[in-house]
């Protein structure tokens, strides 16, 4: 199934669907509370927890619940000490993507002004 805006190709028909939101900017999935919609129906879920305050995933280290999975995965590699974010430049390595970006700018900056 391919994108007949930007020619990204799928092997699943909804996956096309769901992409085809980007460009149509179709948020269809719309919170009860305050009106805020979604292009995916998993964000109306995490939104709707900030109402709720519910915090479904619970460290198993320690007394931290968290309403979004992946911001448990992050939190866990506080206990862990697992940095997947490698700089290609100088090796540092960091547990949260956007940390490394921040990072990278280090290098950027250092190559406009020496």
């Amino acid at each position: 199934y391919q994108c007949n805006q930007c020619d990204k190709a799928f092997s699943l028909k909804h996956n096309l669907i769901v992409h085809q939101r980007t460009h149509t900017g179709e948020k269809p999935y719309e919170c009860n509370q305050c009106n805020s919609a979604f292009s995916l129906k998993v964000d109306l879920i995490n939104h709707q927890r900030t109402h709720t305050g519910e915090k479904p995933y619970k460290c198993n280290q320690c007394d931290m619940a968290c309403s979004r999975k992946s911001s448990l995965i992050i939190h866990q590699r506080t206990h862990t000490g697992e940095k997947p974010y490698q700089c290609k430049q100088c090796d540092k390595a960091f547990s949260q993507n956007g940390k490394l970006i921040i990072h990278q700018r280090t290098h950027s900056f250092s190559i406009l002004y020496p």
